[in-house]
């Protein structure tokens, strides 16, 4: 037996006006996002925007259901709705913020593993990474490079195939 260990790099950015105009852009859209979740639970709202290969971005939110298993998050919102809208294109980005009527959010916020998971598959079926900028409601931004960096021996295809 040996041990083997994952790592990875991710970059830290202190406000808004240090990321690249489309990043920037991209986060813009996710926190307009999130103003519309429908929350009435958690009272936390979540904004997700995906930027796709032809520019376009598309958007999505948390929206919850009293019956809890049959909310959906906003990652998964933004990615399923994308995949419908332009099949086949690939995701070039994904930005996913939060706030809460309770508290102030300082740390960013990271996707479920559920929204890992998914957002893997696309990132598996492009054959191409997909940045992701992650953000709370104030506070730092974390840009991680890849999904498969924050969900390393990912479940896929491949082990559904001989």
């Amino acid at each position: 037996m040996h041990k083997q260990k994952i790592a990875f790099e991710f970059s830290v950015f202190d406000s808004l006006e240090e990321l690249s105009s489309e990043d920037r852009s991209l986060l813009q859209t996710a926190i307009a996002a999130r103003k519309n979740a429908y929350a009435p639970y958690s009272n936390f709202q979540v904004g997700a925007a995906v930027l796709m290969e032809n520019g376009k971005v598309v958007i999505g939110n948390n929206q919850e259901n009293a019956c809890y298993p049959s909310g959906l998050c906003a990652e998964r919102v933004a990615i399923f709705q994308a995949g419908a809208i332009y099949p086949g294109m690939a995701v070039k980005a994904i930005a996913i913020t939060a706030t809460s009527k309770d508290y102030v959010v300082k740390e960013a916020v990271a996707p479920c593993g559920n929204c890992r998971q998914v957002i893997s598959e696309y990132e598996q079926k492009q054959e191409s990474p997909i940045p992701i900028l992650l953000m709370g409601e104030v506070g730092k931004i974390i840009k991680c490079d890849a999904v498969a960096d924050i969900l390393p021996l990912a479940f896929g295809s491949s082990f559904l195939k001989e």
